[in-house]
């Protein structure tokens, strides 16, 4: 399986299970691992064959900025979703950071990392 990958996708969410997260929002990463077989697109040069990571992009930052959660683990659950309804993607890698989360030591990141696949 081939794959398309986008890093660093950034939005502002109101995720999270306390008030001030989801009062004032904070900014959370998205990674994503698509898999997909891309020889059909590189064969034909063809745009329609293989996966539009422009448009995928866009879908993910709406779920971010969408219906808050409590848990990243959700959120990465519904970006995941999103991502398999693009009919040549079979499996998809999310990983979701939540750089600004309420802890009380030092740290530089808190992620969750989900892959789902339509097998």
């Amino acid at each position: 399986m081939d794959r398309v990958a986008l890093h660093g996708l950034k939005a502002r969410g109101h995720h999270g299970v306390f008030p001030k997260e989801r009062e004032e929002g904070q900014t959370f990463i998205v990674d994503l691992v698509l898999g997909l077989d891309i020889r059909p697109a590189a064969a034909h040069d063809d745009l329609t064959r293989t996966v539009h990571y422009g448009i995928v992009a866009e879908e993910v930052v709406a779920v971010v900025q969408g219906e808050p959660v409590n848990l990243i683990e959700t959120l990465a659950e519904r970006i995941a979703q999103v991502c398999l309804k693009h009919d040549v993607v079979q499996e998809v890698e999310v990983r979701v950071h939540k750089p600004d989360a309420p802890i009380t030591v030092p740290f530089d990141d808190v992620t969750i990392t989900i892959i789902r696949s339509r097998a």
